[in-house]
């Protein structure tokens, strides 16, 4: 594995994004424990892209500028959405007070639909990890999975490790309604702001 692989990884990982994002605010709402499976749920959403890349989907999405703009503002779409629910308190930032199976769940399809709807991750499977794959590589499909593996594993504990430093303040910050409605806003605009991004984001 080569050092230039990991640290380029290590510096896409670790810069802020959705997936960051909902991680931390998993963790200031719900705790340590929604804070890991958020993180993994937003690892999981990686698998559809690299499946794409292997198939050569992603190939054509980044062929076809019909399908890269409707996957695009699905994205959009969502995020907009993600940002109402969490000014409505409904969202990434409803404070749960008691563990409930069904917020799990929520946790799970929201961080896993956040990557999903990512047309930029099918793109960076194909862009990217070529460049770490020598053109004479006897196999370059498992050397392509043993590359996803490593930076889907940097993915969960990079988040992991932001979700559960959010739950380690969570009680200084949710006992205090004042803070909490700063953070909606804030972490609302975060949501819009990505969702620009994304939406002007060309193939």
């Amino acid at each position: 594995m080569s050092p230039e692989f990991l640290l380029t990884s290590l510096i896409i990982v670790a810069s802020p994004g959705t997936g960051a994002i909902y991680t931390i605010a998993a963790g200031l709402t719900r705790g340590s424990r929604a804070s890991v499976l958020a993180a993994f749920a937003c690892t999981l959403g990686i698998v559809p892209h690299l499946i794409a890349a292997m198939m050569g989907l992603a190939a054509l999405l980044h062929a076809s500028a019909l399908a890269f703009e409707i996957v695009k503002y699905a994205g959009v779409a969502y995020l907009l959405w993600m940002a109402w629910q969490t000014l409505r308190e409904q969202g990434a930032l409803k404070v749960e007070t008691q563990a409930d199976p069904r917020s799990g769940l929520r946790v799970l399809t929201d961080g896993i639909a956040i990557n999903v709807l990512n047309p930029k991750l099918s793109i960076f499977f194909v862009a990217f990890l070529p460049q770490f794959i020598a053109a004479d590589e006897a196999a370059p499909l498992a050397r392509m999975l043993e590359l996803s593996g490593v930076f889907m594993a940097m993915t969960f504990v990079v988040f992991a490790l932001y979700g559960l430093f959010a739950a380690a303040m969570r009680d200084k910050v949710v006992s205090r309604p004042a803070v909490m409605a700063w953070l909606r806003r804030s972490f609302a605009a975060a949501f819009v702001a990505l969702g620009a991004k994304l939406a002007l984001t060309e193939r």
